[in-house]
């Protein structure tokens, strides 16, 4: 008979090989994947069997190359210690594009080649050029459409939501999720007045920003954030930190935050009451808070909870959906959240689904937990949007108690 602590510790050696594995695999990640963003779809339109004139496979080459070496040149001068905006937008804008890119031509390069094939359509030549100008077509159409889609202001996404313990008084409590605004290298401050406009047209009761408010420092980023402070409701705003507050002086996001009115909820909670109704609000730091190193900062829902009576509903603020395993353990009614950016550019969420439990929209984790993951109302790094559009959530909460109309 096999020992059974034996059993435990071959398997966890086996684990642990692999996380090794994993860990050796990722550190090649950057210098791997920007080589075959560029290097596959300049396969697939130059050099697999088309035929082109010299000139032209010549030129189109040089292009991928610079593509290849251009992107994380920019990349590290945008993002890196130098924070060159404008070279923060050639670095991400080259970003997206390869990703659309590469994509396409490894989805058209075998099906539509194949099907072409099946169907006897011309010589290996013509199909082959055949999926070049499909590639470039639909790489073309979505990349505008992309950009379209990133800049404009999200439509409003409203569901209704039912809490099996929110009381009759608070029935209909209107909130509204705005997260993940990015103000970035991008001037977006006519996009963010417009987008706190359309927010203060929802006759919110409760406002949240569930964070990632912008890549760069509110001393930066000041002009573009400043139209919060235009944004109303009856009873309060709320706001909590994401992961990107923690790559550029969190702190001063969450005092500038304070300063344009909204309540930063950091590891703590307020009341919301009406109709003799209770709701309890509550809001934790990002769970990267912690490694941040910055002293006070770190994801603590026993904290954010002191003093709650627990027999009233509450309703969570955290950046990441991948929160909800501990808000289910606590028995939290709903959390809201974002991060996720519904994948941004498809197909990214298939990446993402193995970071976070949830992509978008409301799920149902645990025995009375709700999750509400918006897509995010800006973008993140390359300014386009494909299958994974922006949202403004307007979350209408339900009570069981409510009186029915007649």
């Amino acid at each position: 008979m096999t020992d059974t602590s034996e059993t435990r510790s071959a398997d966890g050696t086996a684990h642990a090989s692999r996380q090794s594995r994993l860990r050796r695999l990722m550190r090649y990640a950057p210098s791997i994947v920007p080589i075959l963003l560029w290097a596959v779809p300049c396969w697939v339109l130059l050099h697999a069997g088309q035929h082109w004139p010299f000139p032209v496979v010549l030129g189109g080459t040089a292009l991928f190359v610079l593509g290849l070496i251009g992107m994380p040149l920019a990349m590290v001068r945008g993002h890196g210690r130098r924070q060159q905006d404008r070279a923060a937008i050639v670095g991400d804008t080259l970003l997206g594009v390869s990703w659309v890119l590469f994509t396409w031509s490894v989805l058209l390069g075998v099906l539509l080649r194949l099907a072409l094939t099946v169907a006897g359509a011309g010589d290996g030549q013509s199909r082959a050029r055949i999926v070049t100008w499909a590639v470039l077509g639909v790489v073309a159409v979505l990349l505008v459409w992309g950009y379209a889609e990133a800049r404009r202001v999200p439509r409003v996404r409203e569901l209704d939501v039912r809490l099996p313990r929110l009381g009759a008084g608070l029935d209909g409590t209107r909130v509204v999720l705005i997260t993940d605004t990015h103000y970035g290298p991008l001037d977006r401050a006519r996009w963010s007045a417009r987008v706190c406009a359309k927010v203060n047209t929802l006759e919110a009761d409760l406002v949240c920003h569930t964070g990632d408010i912008a890549d760069g420092t509110a001393e930066r980023r000041r002009a573009q954030a400043v139209p919060l402070g235009t944004v109303r409701a009856t009873r309060a705003r709320v706001y909590v930190t994401g992961n990107h507050e923690y790559y550029s002086e969190a702190q001063g996001w969450v005092d500038l935050m304070d300063e344009l009115g909204w309540e930063p909820l950091r590891n703590r909670h307020l009341l919301l009451e009406r109709g003799g109704d209770t709701l309890v609000i509550a809001g934790v730091d990002d769970v990267t808070a912690e490694s941040s190193g910055l002293a006070g900062h770190r994801a603590h829902l026993a904290g954010a909870l002191h003093g709650a009576d627990p027999g009233l509903p509450v309703l969570l603020l955290a950046h990441q959906p991948k929160f909800i395993d501990r808000a289910a353990a606590d028995g939290i009614d709903l959390q809201l959240s974002g991060h996720t950016h519904g994948g941004q550019i498809w197909p990214f969420h298939h990446l993402v689904r193995m970071d976070q439990p949830a992509l978008a929209g409301l799920s149902r984790h645990g025995a009375r937990t709700l999750l509400y993951t918006s897509r995010g109302t800006g973008f993140w790094g390359p300014p386009f949007r494909i299958f994974a559009p922006s949202e403004i959530t307007l979350l209408v909460l339900r009570s069981p108690q409510r009186p029915r109309t007649r």
